[in-house]
């Protein structure tokens, strides 16, 4: 009676209760002695604690809205230790912080929040025993419990053996996290069910109506290394959606990302299939995305079938995709081609005299490897602002020189034109010989140069140059050819593409602020509808051509918008680390 009376007073955790009932219904509980103890244990403050804290984690870690910033913080303890151990003479500030992160209650703060994060906190079931004889094949029994997350493995059939083998290992799915199943292992049960001549979708269908924990009974794979993530961070230069790639292994594994993500490529085993994350979804589990030889074998194909030469290809299994392009691959966006179209009016034309448009399209955008290129102090980025003739680029450049203009200045062109009533050399030019403005650009001195009326311009790099060294920002806005001579790891430029806005809101917000059409000099008048038509299409040019290599987009409709957000946007470039080539930053 005294002993029910106590059970009663105690908060049993209900999954322990039942366990507790079921124990002592079975016949593996021989004596009263041994159900004591399992009384004892299981009605122990501390064990329902314990219990009570996992139920609370495991329920937090469902909560897609509670998701971690971080999921390494404690590799980042260490890092940032490192970096005090060398620093830590500096000042006492320093020293004061290398000795709490020392603290163990502190490295164990980190590690609960990793393990949580990472969610590294289910059931991890050990490799059921498994006797055989020496001259039968090893097998071993892998048991998963069965959550709302996929179990992140792909299985395909062996194109030689016909058995169904492990294709792949998602990075941080809950195969991943389990250790247990290896590529190239050789399924031969799911939950005692014989998959020997079934597809890979008959498979799939057996897991999809299973509950509970997930038996899989295995044929080792020979080799079986550890899956190692790469640091490989890159910037993508095209939109995907695995949703619409008939050629995916698996469409649920698929990772959907737009031009400008920066993916952390987690493995790049697979010649066709990588893995990757978001780069701000560092707890997330891997998606496969197209490979950089796969995207640029289907942008080869995109191009030879818009020239009516079609490839011979034969829609298939994945692998065929390493000699073809699916018919439901992602596309670039296309613009009509110069032989079809007027070419856009410009006031004055400032960039290379062999221009080639054609050989820039041909370029293939896949993937660039990006790293973060941390501000350093004194040396400022040049800020390039390119942009559609008459869009309003040299307009939001004197707006910021104006802001602070021994802060912001733009280097003073060249021209080998006479100089007129009123300048003066060094001003508003730098005038120059023809015969020395002609040796200078062979020479490669001119980051841009042009022709107008018979007459040279140009911008040398070395005006550029000793901006940047004298402590200032360097405000460019030239012609958006001039990005081929600008990107490189000297110069470190920060692109930002000023654009139109919609066609009616253009021809609108202009009309308000009574803008002056800047393609005549010798007249004061407005815009008209079909330099406006060239604005947009010159836009669209622009950001098929190059539109991969803008750090920012500024859609320029109110003026005052656009300068706030370039302000603000300067301002990032000063103070905060920034994706960048990784070439830049070595």
């Amino acid at each position: 009676m005294l002993a029910a009376v106590m059970a009663s007073d105690i908060n049993w955790d209900p999954a322990l209760s039942k366990l507790f009932t079921t124990l002592k219904e079975s016949e593996n509980l021989s004596n009263d002695q041994e159900i004591d103890f399992l009384k004892a244990l299981l009605e122990s403050k501390e064990l329902n604690a314990l219990v009570n804290v996992h139920t609370k984690v495991a329920k937090v870690g469902r909560d897609e809205r509670l998701a971690p910033v971080l999921s390494t913080s404690a590799q980042v303890l260490y890092e940032v230790l490192e970096q005090l151990s060398q620093r830590c003479h500096l000042s006492e500030d320093c020293k004061e912080a290398f000795h709490l992160l020392q603290d163990a209650h502190v490295q164990h703060l980190l590690f609960a929040h990793d393990a949580i994060a990472q969610k590294d906190f289910y059931p991890h079931l050990p490799e059921a025993p498994f006797e055989m004889d020496e001259d039968e094949e090893t097998i071993k029994i892998v048991q998963l419990v069965k959550s709302n997350e996929p179990l992140g493995a792909t299985i395909k059939t062996d194109e030689e053996t016909g058995k169904i083998i492990i294709a792949r290992i998602m990075h941080g799915g809950a195969a991943d996290r389990s250790g247990l199943i290896h590529v190239g292992d050789e399924v031969i049960e799911v939950n005692s069910i014989n998959v020997e001549g079934k597809t890979p979708g008959d498979v799939l269908t057996i897991l999809q109506n299973s509950e509970g924990t997930i038996t899989f009974k295995l044929v080792p794979a020979d080799a079986k290394g550890a899956q190692r993530e790469s640091k490989v961070r890159v910037r993508a230069h095209f939109d995907y959606n695995p949703d619409v790639d008939p050629y995916i292994p698996c469409k649920e594994a698929g990772l959907a990302f737009q031009r400008g993500d920066v993916l952390h490529i987690v493995a790049q085993d697979d010649a066709y299939w990588w893995q990757a994350r978001r780069e701000h979804e560092r707890s997330a589990r891997a998606g496969l995305i197209p490979s950089r030889a796969l995207q640029e074998r289907r942008i080869i194909h995109e191009r030879t079938q818009r020239d009516g030469n079609d490839l011979d290809s034969k829609p298939g299994s994945c692998a065929s995709l390493c000699n073809t392009t699916p018919p439901g691959s992602p596309r670039l966006h296309t613009s009509s081609s110069s032989s079809s179209c007027r070419q856009p009016k410009t006031k004055k034309i400032m960039y290379d005299l062999t221009e080639n448009d054609d050989f820039d399209r041909e370029q293939i955008a896949t993937y660039e490897e990006v790293a973060k290129l941390y501000p350093r102090p004194g040396i400022f980025r040049p800020v390039v602002l390119i942009g559609a003739p008459g869009v309003g680029r040299n307009e939001l450049r004197r707006r910021l020189i104006a802001r602070d203009p021994e802060k912001f200045r733009s280097p003073v062109p060249y021209t080998t034109r006479p100089m007129r009533t009123g300048e003066v050399a060094g001003r508003e030019y730098i005038f120059v010989a023809r015969e020395k403005m002609d040796a200078d650009i062979e020479a490669g001195k001119f980051v841009e140069h042009g022709e107008y009326k018979g007459h040279l311009y140009g911008t040398s790099a070395e005006s550029v140059k000793s901006i940047v060294n004298a402590g200032c920002v360097c405000v460019l806005s030239p012609h958006y050819q001039a990005i081929k001579t600008l990107r490189t790891a000297q110069l470190k430029p920060f692109l930002i593409h000023i654009k139109p806005p919609e066609l009616d809101e253009l021809k609108s917000t202009r009309t308000e602020a009574r803008a002056k059409s800047t393609f005549d000099e010798a007249n004061a008048r407005s815009f008209t509808d079909e330099e406006f038509d060239d604005m947009v299409k010159s836009a669209e040019r622009i950001d098929f051509l190059y539109g991969h290599f803008f750090d920012v987009e500024i859609v320029n409709g109110e003026l005052i918008n656009a300068f706030e957000q370039l302000v603000h946007n300067v301002q990032r470039l000063e103070n905060e680390p920034l994706w960048a080539p990784s070439i830049w930053v070595q």
